[in-house]
């Protein structure tokens, strides 16, 4: 067999180009080596107090609008999309049917302060009527005395006493009748004028409940907001109850974020959050506080929560919601919708604060209310009264 000869020159080129490998090996081993010694020290002064995930979306109240009472959709005045304000008129029904009934709580109202006003001078009336019962009975009793004692002598026959003393006796019954019957009367009006009577009083309180009514008819924005679901059409009869359309506060959004059970043991209510939204990309960052944590993962509130110990059960890390509020300035320039995904970094430095959160919106959600609604009402009802009743009232209302 013939062997090829060898190079003896290749011998000592190969050593350099070993020597070479080896060295940047030790110096790429030496650059992994720094890499994770820095990585570790990041880690372990920086980067172990961050929990972040991009399981976060946008959330709001959807405030549901729906009538209180049943009537005829004769006016819509917004749309889907539309921006509108607290107290902003939606919708109107027609009012044709609370008018008539306002037109007869109204006539109830003053029927019934005429009826007391009557009861009143029935009160007087029976009041004179007894005191004239006695005098007729003072003046019967006296002359029963003068026959009596002048029936001794026979100027007075027994059927001239019989009837003094039937006479006495007859006023004397008639004033009783007179005093229970002011008893009687009196048992609806004591205590009480006529505009505080409960007859009149539960006239008033048809006439509110009336207004109440025909007030909404005009349905308003309890909160400012985007109009959403819009399925309410004009001629539409629809019932109490019967959802129209709803109100999205954006100005009020929140994120719910969804982090591993893994990652929950050092959050706190309180804890720094930063924010961004893929609508906006990078660009914008937000700024807020964790507000609050779930009570239960997703699977336990579920529609069909999870059975595990009817099967085979396979372990799957489970994921609590955490509720994030938002900077009131920065959401108002940059808007956000309900359903963004977000990028959510909790900062976990401070675990100082609750696990529990006692409060988490600064100030309760309340409606519109109309106080001169209120006020314009009760002069109506003063009025009334006042009208048939006989009384002066002043530019307010109120009864002199």
């Amino acid at each position: 067999m013939n062997q090829t000869p060898q190079n003896p020159a290749a011998a000592p080129a190969a050593a350099p180009n070993n020597n070479k490998r080896r060295g940047r090996l030790i110096v790429l081993g030496i650059v992994v080596v720094a890499a994770l010694v820095g990585y570790g020290i990041y880690w372990y002064t920086h980067a172990r107090f961050f929990e972040g995930t991009d399981d976060a979306y946008v959330a709001s109240d959807l405030v549901q609008i729906t009538s209180e009472v049943a009537g005829t959709v004769i006016a819509v005045h917004v749309d889907d999309t539309q921006h509108v304000e607290r107290g902003q008129a939606l919708l109107e029904l027609d009012p044709a049917d609370a008018e008539v009934a306002m037109a007869s709580a109204e006539a109830e109202l003053a029927r019934s302060v005429r009826s007391v006003r009557g009861v009143f001078s029935q009160a007087d009336g029976i009041k004179a009527q007894i005191r004239e019962r006695q005098v007729a009975l003072s003046a019967a009793q006296s002359d029963l005395k003068r026959r009596q004692m002048s029936a001794g002598d026979g100027s007075v026959s027994a059927e001239e006493l019989q009837h003094a003393k039937d006479q006495v006796a007859s006023l004397s019954a008639a004033l009783n009748v007179s005093n229970e019957s002011l008893v009687t009367t009196q048992a609806q009006i004591s205590g009480t004028q006529i505009e505080s009577n409960p007859q009149v009083l539960a006239a008033a309180a048809k006439v509110r409940e009336v207004a109440l009514s025909l007030k909404r008819t005009r349905i308003n924005a309890p909160v400012a907001g985007v109009v959403a679901r819009r399925g309410v059409q004009i001629g539409s009869r629809i019932a109490p109850g019967t959802p129209l359309l709803a109100v999205v506060p954006l100005d009020q959004a929140w994120v719910d974020a969804n982090f591993k059970e893994v990652q929950l043991p050092s959050m706190r209510i309180g804890q720094p959050v930063e924010l961004h939204a893929d609508l906006y990309g990078g660009d914008v960052t937000y700024h807020g506080k964790i507000a609050g944590l779930g009570a239960g993962s997703g699977s336990a509130f579920a529609l069909l929560p999870a059975q595990n110990a009817s099967g085979n059960w396979i372990k799957i890390v489970q994921r609590v919601p955490v509720r994030i509020a938002l900077d009131p300035q920065e959401l108002a320039a940059h808007p956000l919708r309900v359903g963004l995904s977000m990028k959510v970094e909790v900062d976990l430095h401070d675990t100082s604060g609750s696990l529990v959160a006692s409060t988490v919106r600064a100030q309760p959600q309340r409606t519109v209310m109309s106080e001169d609604h209120n006020d314009e009402i009760d002069a109506k009802i003063a009025r009334i009264i006042a009208d048939n009743a006989g009384l002066a009232v002043d530019a307010a209302g109120r009864s002199q």
